[in-house]
């Protein structure tokens, strides 16, 4: 069964790959880039076939006054958990499937996604289906060779100029901007890969509202070659939306809790990743009980 399922998930992997139209070259020309309406079916249609019946978002409510919120001109914020390449096909299929205003919330997210995705042919064709803009992120030039940091970090300082002006023109649009606050998937192997990178505190600081969304369940494991080999499962899949939070009293709570010389980007990241694991520590003993 598991070999059956693989086989047909590369397939549509190499299907999304056909119809995807995503530019591999990050420049800070097309740093805001437009979902393709071809792949989304593509997607739901993967996510579709590996979850199993009882999966569902939770707290749609709270998306939908966020969704107001951010219709009435405020800046917002969602802060996901990050387990694969599928979680926002998983929250984009789900939202749209809660009724209400799931759709409109679906369609008015815009992802932060860093280059990777667009350099990567099979992570592109995936990212391609949803609106996103494109940030060079730091931890790309960490430990880089001194020749290469020449050349990349005035590209990188370009790219992130136009994907900062580029957020500034989306955020008092009615859009919710996505991130995933660890920056990367999560790895069983490697468990920094879950600490909250420290950069997400500009974020909080530059919004005005916010919802953390725990998921629960995994339909695609992630393996330490490349996408195309990691692994799918089905599953029942938990997506929860927390509360609307106030951005600057979270990030005022947070700074006021950490100790005189701690780093005070580092504990808001510290802090979201912790409201996330509560989320999901929660929503896991629910589903455990169905």
């Amino acid at each position: 069964m598991t070999e059956t399922l693989n086989s047909k998930f590369k397939d549509q992997i190499k299907r999304a790959i056909s119809a995807s139209k995503v530019s591999t070259e990050v420049t800070e020309d097309n740093v805001y880039q437009e979902g393709n309406p071809e792949v989304l079916p593509i997607l739901d249609e993967m996510v579709e076939a590996l979850i199993l019946p009882g999966s569902r978002l939770d707290g749609l409510e709270n998306l939908e006054e966020l969704l107001e919120k951010a219709e009435s001109g405020k800046s917002c914020l969602l802060l996901v958990e990050h387990y694969s390449n599928l979680d926002l096909s998983i929250l984009s299929l789900l939202a749209r499937k809660a009724g209400g205003r799931g759709k409109e919330i679906s369609d008015a997210i815009i992802a932060i996604a860093g280059m990777k995705l667009n350099e990567d042919k099979v992570v592109s064709a995936f990212a391609g289906a949803y609106t996103r803009i494109v940030i060079y992120p730091s931890r790309y030039l960490h430990g880089a060779d001194p020749k290469i940091k020449e050349v990349e970090l005035p590209r990188s300082a370009s790219i992130n100029r136009a994907a900062m002006k580029a957020l500034n023109e989306q955020k008092f649009n009615g859009k919710l901007i996505l991130v995933f606050p660890s920056g990367t998937r999560y790895r069983p192997w490697d468990t920094e890969s879950k600490k909250g990178v420290r950069e997400i505190d500009s974020y909080i600081r530059s919004f005005d509202y916010m919802c953390f969304i725990a998921l629960n369940g995994s339909i695609l494991h992630v393996q330490k070659t490349d996408m195309m080999n990691d692994i799918v499962s089905e599953d029942i899949i938990k997506v929860t939306a927390g509360p609307v939070i106030s951005c600057e009293e979270f990030r005022e709570k947070a700074r006021t809790a950490a100790a005189d010389n701690e780093d005070k980007k580092q504990a808001v990241a510290d802090a979201i990743m912790n409201e996330l694991e509560k989320m999901h520590t929660t929503a896991e003993a629910g589903l455990n009980t169905i």
